[in-house]
């Protein structure tokens, strides 16, 4: 039986590493999951297990290349962000890869921002609200200045995704969508990192510049296949909807944060716009996306565990729970809007689907405030909504009776930053052309509430 051509993908996230193999109509042919114990740097801080993740590739690579069913013909990566691999003049590692969410030492951020402008001027030219560790430049900045012994060991800083594909094919390079994703480094006004990058002899400290759909050959025994040189994940899960739709869209990916991203709105960040956590990254063509996040999907899980046990329900009673037009009504009658629901007093309330469905209403509130932020002045006639809420239909409803002059639909896919990984390089790897089927779309009609 001749095999069948596939592409792996690793998808390595905080919690969960996976494998998924794709086949040329990118179905899921074969997939793993691993987890591994977190290891602690110098500090004592938990950080990701280096030494483990690179072990657990070259031997799931081992795995599949011993399997006749499938042909590899290329292997691609996506990781979370903000996270960088400091490595030697042979691509070993020289440090821990440092948590995004270690603490950062104010002396040396007052001293970086006291040289280069202040905060408000860096964050407005890098597009990047301040946020310490999470700017990964500034995780670079202080290696220079707290480890200078292992800074005079440093050949190249790469992004995670990077490290990953040299591992596989010897090659070092930066990628745009890692390097354009909050990280401090890249003037988004000049399209080149930032001048601080240079004043702090830290240039010649990143790899060379790669596009997005690059290749390169492999030399990680197998047989002859390609290998992409990495992407962020947030921008590899917009890959699947830039390549099946042109009209311009918002997608409003919904999980512990919702995060409203607009790849057709490149205007230059406002403080204000910053100040409400709006930011900027390069999706994998190389534009700018603004986007703007809020933190509802940790906020409803909490609400809803209180209102579960103040009115002493199931733990699944909200799970399918369907929009009541006449509570929600009485509620916008009764109940002024409030910025947290938190603030609530559930004995107000007289049941439990009444304190559920004002919670939505709160929730909604505060996204449209946020998705506002990147809609505005834009021809955007579609909202794409996936993640966790996409399955809610209260919070779909309130979205579409929100935006009458907007079509909202419910997205889903399966392992959409693993399809996009895929579809960065498909030119590398696939013969077919690009499939227009892979979203299935619900549509919510506001009519309901006219």
């Amino acid at each position: 039986m001749k095999p069948v051509p596939v592409i792996a993908i690793f998808d390595v996230g905080k919690t969960n590493k996976k494998l998924f193999l794709f086949d040329e109509h990118y179905r899921i042919v074969f997939e793993r999951t691993a987890r591994f114990l977190e290891t602690t740097d110098e500090d004592g801080e938990p950080c990701e297990n280096l030494e483990s993740l690179r072990l657990s590739i070259f031997d799931s690579l081992r795995e599949v290349f011993r399997m006749p069913e499938f042909e590899i013909r290329a292997i691609n990566f996506s990781t979370y962000g903000a996270s960088l691999v400091y490595v030697d003049n042979q691509g070993t590692p020289i440090a821990p890869l440092y948590s995004y969410l270690k603490p950062y030492p104010e002396y040396l951020k007052q001293q970086f921002y006291a040289t280069y402008g202040g905060e408000s001027k860096v964050a407005e030219q890098t597009a990047s609200p301040i946020l310490g560790s999470l700017n990964s430049g500034m995780q670079l900045y202080r290696l220079k200045y707290e480890q200078p012994d292992v800074f005079k060991k440093l050949k190249y800083a790469l992004h995670l995704p990077q490290y990953l594909s040299s591992l596989i094919s010897g090659i070092a390079s930066s990628e745009i969508t890692s390097i354009g994703c909050h990280t401090g480094l890249w003037d988004f006004g000049r399209s080149a990192y930032h001048k601080w990058v240079k004043e702090e002899g830290l240039l010649d400290k990143m790899a060379p510049l790669v596009p997005s759909t690059e290749v390169h050959s492999a030399c990680f025994p197998g047989n002859n296949y390609a290998v992409g040189a990495g992407l962020h994940d947030s921008s590899a899960a917009l890959i699947p909807y830039l390549a099946n739709f042109t009209e311009p869209f918002v997608l409003l990916s919904t999980g512990t944060w919702c995060i409203s991203m607009n790849p057709f709105n490149d205007s230059v960040l406002t403080e204000e716009e910053l100040n409400q956590d709006c930011l900027c990254y390069l999706q994998y063509g190389g534009k700018p996306v603004k986007a703007s996040r809020v933190f509802s999907g940790y906020e409803h899980e909490q609400q809803e565990k209180r209102i579960i046990a103040h009115f002493k329900e199931e733990k699944s009673r909200y799970k399918d729970l369907e929009l009541d037009e006449e509570v929600i009504a009485k509620l916008r009658k009764s109940k002024p809007a409030k910025p947290e629901f938190s603030s609530r007093n559930l004995a107000d309330f007289d049941t439990g689907a009444e304190a559920y469905h004002q919670l939505m209403l709160d929730l909604v509130e505060k996204q449209l405030q946020s998705t506002n932020l990147v809609l505005a002045g834009t021809p955007v006639k579609r909202i794409f909504v996936d993640g966790g809420f996409s399955k809610n239909a209260i919070f779909m409803h309130l979205l579409a009776s929100a935006y009458p002059e907007i079509e909202v639909f419910a997205a889903s896919m399966a392992q959409a930053t693993a399809v996009g990984t895929a579809l960065a390089i498909h030119h590398a790897w696939n013969t077919k052309p690009l499939p227009t089927d892979l979203i299935e779309l619900k549509y919510y009609s506001n009519a309901r509430f006219v």
